[in-house]
């Protein structure tokens, strides 16, 4: 009997090769982030058409404002333009954000307040996106919560494990089942670092803005022929 075929619930995409997409054809690495940006929409609505419940994109890191000030500028003023793009009022995606507030515009910070509002309540597919976001910073923060918590005697110490620190995260979220990086580099870029302890990686050579449905369906079809095991051993395979 043929094995079912398996739909990860949590894929999370590190958007990365939007600039050199731009310069290996002769654009200004902006126009990459906007061709990006307009993939990030039509890509999203075809992995959660496939099933898949939780999608988490790294927009922005922290790290990335040491970038040039002109191309950090236009990120920002695509996020204001283009974020407002993913709601939809004749579907039930519920859109968060997860990052730190710090150091971001007060017009990209109303632009994220006004969609987290709106989509609050929706109960469909979610939508993860990262900005002004570090793996660190988001279990560093968590700690800071924790400690709070325990002082202000919210909480008792016994009482924090893996799954209640999990909780204090930026956004309490499923572990990652698939991780995906665009553009062929091999790291993870300190990227969600509490949640993806257990996801598949897949690092494909393509550049975001031409990883299309086809492209997404050669993830899946990876992710199926892995042997996920948590530490354990697939007995019927080691036979």
């Amino acid at each position: 009997m043929k094995e079912q075929y398996k739909i990860p619930n949590h894929v999370a995409i590190i958007l990365d090769g939007n600039g050199r997409w731009a310069k290996e054809r002769g654009l200004i690495r902006s126009m990459g982030h906007k061709a990006g940006s307009e993939n990030l929409k039509k890509i999203s609505k075809y992995i959660f058409s496939k099933g898949v419940k939780i999608l988490s994109v790294f927009a922005f890191s922290t790290e990335n404002f040491k970038r040039d000030k002109d191309e950090v500028d236009y990120l920002m003023n695509l996020f204001v333009k283009d974020f407002p793009k993913l709601v939809k009022k004749d579907d039930d995606l519920k859109i968060v954000f997860s990052g730190r507030r710090d150091n971001l515009r007060k017009d990209v910070l109303k632009t994220i307040d006004d969609i987290t509002e709106k989509t609050k309540n929706r109960t469909g597919h979610i939508l993860n996106i990262c900005i002004n976001f570090g793996g660190r910073a988001d279990i560093i923060d968590a700690t800071k919560k924790i400690y709070s918590d325990i002082q202000n005697g919210v909480i008792n110490i016994d009482e924090i494990d893996e799954e209640s620190f999990g909780k204090y995260l930026y956004n309490s979220m499923p572990d990652i089942d698939l991780l995906i990086r665009t553009s062929g580099e091999v790291r993870i870029s300190n990227f969600m670092l509490y949640q993806c302890s257990y996801a598949e990686m897949y690092f494909p050579k393509v550049y975001f803005p031409d990883f299309n449905k086809d492209e997404f369906d050669k993830a899946l079809d990876v992710y199926n022929h892995r042997d996920r095991r948590f530490g354990g051993i697939n007995e019927s395979k080691n036979n």
